[in-house]
């Protein structure tokens, strides 16, 4: 139940403007400190990850939590910006700068990051609203290409 109403919660408009600007600041500070274990929402409700971007125009070191998918191994995320009309500004780092940071629960490691053909965010799109549930939401209140970004750990 507590779940849901998490869920919920982030895909209305009150509670994206409360992830942008409350949520995202702090988060991944807390996210870090706990090893995985809580967001500021408390225990995440979804999987979560903090990766940990290079600036493309700063090269200051970035750090984004983010929700993502897991496939055969591998990380996706998606660069939905809450729905909002321009993409996220994480996106254009990881273009710029495709090798990351990942903190997972428990652990932390170097990934690539990749953007996906539309053939292939196509094919992942189904089992990404099953594990996001509110991308449905965030998909309708804009018309731009949503970026998806495979993320492969770096030996």
């Amino acid at each position: 139940m507590y779940s849901r109403f998490v869920n919920w919660l982030s895909a209305t408009p009150f509670g994206s403007w409360l992830v942008k600007h409350v949520a995202s600041p702090i988060d991944p500070w807390i996210f870090r400190v706990t090893g995985g274990r809580f967001t500021s929402t408390g225990v995440p409700t979804l999987p979560m990850i903090t990766v940990e971007t290079i600036g493309r125009r700063s090269g200051e070191t970035r750090p984004v939590q983010l929700a993502f998918h897991e496939e055969g191994g591998e990380l996706f995320v998606v660069a939905s910006a809450m729905g909002q009309e321009k993409h996220p500004a994480w996106r254009y780092n990881l273009e710029a700068h495709p090798e990351v940071w990942v903190q997972a629960r428990g652990e932390r490691f170097v990934a690539k990051a990749q953007l996906l053909s539309d053939e292939e965010k196509q094919r992942i799109w189904p089992a990404i609203h099953e594990t996001i549930p509110q991308m449905r939401v965030y998909e309708q209140r804009t018309d731009r290409n949503i970026g998806v970004f495979r993320l492969t750990r770096v030996e």
